[in-house]
């Protein structure tokens, strides 16, 4: 595993950023000099300068952490990365590519070939190996299972063979087991002939000569014991087993509700097959956070901040191409009353409020579903309540600002009746929203849909059109 420096973990990565970002312009400002030139000088281009340049790129480069590294990438257009990403230590290269977003790793591996990535992918364990292989080319994952030692390469078939959100997919190989009728200070002795602990060891797996697990031995626990006590008692039965076929998200969900280091994963029979680690747990956290909020906004996948155009847009188009319909509805919807529009053109002015707190408040609620869905605290029998309750608060939101807005478009206007309309449009939309925020979301993971695909579009897309109607809809009974 590589080291974080101190000197580094001192200083802040922006600074770190923007000494990256200083240096490359004097790289590139020689090397444009070189290119503007009728005959370019060679001499110029491979000179102390350029290679000082070069250099102090690359020393920079040396004392960072990989995920440094990777944030410094995802902070470039795509000339510049690639600039830096050649100045990588090729010891780097697989950490970099794990800790950089899906989007960003593609443009990097697209600049690297097959023997670079195959050297790449064989500094990582297997079940990191198994993170990457989606993103890599055929013949390089046949690479990679040829150079793997046999234990490893059934350890890589195993991870690949999970789905991406099941506990296998989060599992790492890498564990200590021990006997239980050994004693403590063997297993001292044992432990200090390692180079190393792997990262976030808690507890140590006692198993039987077959692999199955029979409990588990803290290390705290290890340290202050009676070296001469058996495993056996001082071990614990006590313990948090997944299954690889378990849902991710709810090993996530126990992680964060026992306060969990590490957990381990055993089979149908109880023989252990690896452990779940907290910092691959909150990987797995985030990345889930950052795909949801992705779909609040329509957006399909995560998407490189430098890509190019044409692959941003593809990105883009289809809930921009489902908001250009739901506005054609939406000024349909103004179409009917243009002549209340005509008569009254304050209406046209008081419009866009209505509509815009009803989407507000909507996507309010959708995101408070959206939550309660990913953290399993939603079943069909409290959708009718959630509904009620939403709806309770819609109605007590939309009689205060109601009120407020009334008040409000009386003393511009001088219209008891126009505030009257406001007050009643204002509650009427809220209510909308409510039922519409808990509807969607609901309606989405029903038919198997992510609950959080598009509902802010959605959302939005529909109060606007049904405040339009319910605001206009009223002022041409009320007020004409």
């Amino acid at each position: 595993m590589t080291k974080i420096d101190n000197h580094n973990n001192n200083e802040d990565l922006q600074t770190q950023l923007q000494r990256v970002i200083y240096l490359l312009r004097k790289y590139k400002l020689v090397e444009g000099f070189v290119n503007l030139q009728e005959t370019p000088n060679q001499e110029i281009a491979e000179s102390s300068i350029q290679k000082q340049n070069l250099a102090e790129l690359k020393h920079l480069l040396d004392t960072l952490h990989p995920a440094d590294i990777a944030y410094i990438l995802e902070a470039l257009p795509i000339e510049e990365r690639l600039i830096i990403w050649n100045l990588v230590k090729t010891e780097y290269d697989g950490d970099v590519l794990l800790e950089t977003s899906d989007a960003v790793r593609e443009s990097l591996i697209t600049d690297m070939n097959s023997e670079e990535l195959v050297a790449a992918a064989e500094q990582l364990d297997a079940d990191e190996i198994a993170d990457l292989a989606p993103d890599l080319p055929r013949a390089v994952i046949d690479d990679v299972f040829r150079s793997l030692p046999i234990a490893e390469r059934e350890q890589l078939r195993a991870a690949m063979s999970y789905m991406e959100d099941a506990v296998g997919a989060l599992m790492d190989f890498d564990v200590i087991t021990i006997r239980e009728n050994v004693k403590l200070e063997v297993v001292l002795r044992y432990l200090r002939r390692l180079d190393e602990l792997p990262d976030h060891t808690d507890q140590l797996f006692v198993v039987d000569r077959n692999e199955h697990l029979k409990g588990v031995l803290l290390v705290s626990r290890l340290l202050v014991s009676d070296p001469d006590l058996e495993v056996t008692q001082v071990m614990t039965k006590e313990m948090v087993k997944l299954h690889p076929d378990d849902n991710a998200e709810q090993a996530a969900h126990a992680f964060e509700r026992y306060d969990l280091v590490s957990a381990s994963v055993v089979d149908s029979d109880g023989k252990l097959l690896g452990r779940v680690t907290v910092n691959t747990v909150i990987d797995f956290i985030r990345e889930k956070a950052e795909n949801e909020a992705l779909n609040l906004a329509g957006l399909s996948e995560e998407e490189d901040l430098f890509a190019p155009v044409l692959k941003s847009v593809k990105n883009r188009w289809v809930w921009l191409a489902v908001n250009l319909v739901t506005a054609f509805i939406a000024s349909r919807v103004i179409g009917i009353f243009e002549d209340s529009i005509e008569k009254l053109v304050a209406l046209a002015a008081l419009m866009p409020i209505i509509a815009g707190i009803g989407g507000n408040s909507g996507n309010q609620t959708i995101t408070m579903i959206v939550r309660a869905l990913a953290l399993g605290q939603v079943s069909t029998n409290s959708a009718w309540k959630l509904i009620a309750k939403e709806m309770g608060v819609s109605a007590v939101n939309g009689l205060i600002w109601g009120i407020v807005v009334g008040i409000f478009t009386y003393a511009i206007y001088q219209n008891a009746s126009l505030g009257l309309v406001m007050t009643m449009a204002m509650i009427l939309n809220l209510l909308l929203a409510a039922l519409l925020g808990v509807l969607i979301p609901l309606t989405l993971r029903k038919f198997g849909r992510d609950p959080a695909l598009g509902s802010s579009v959605m959302i939005t897309a529909v109060t606007d059109s049904g405040g339009f109607f319910i605001f206009l809809g009223l002022a041409t009974i009320i007020l004409l």
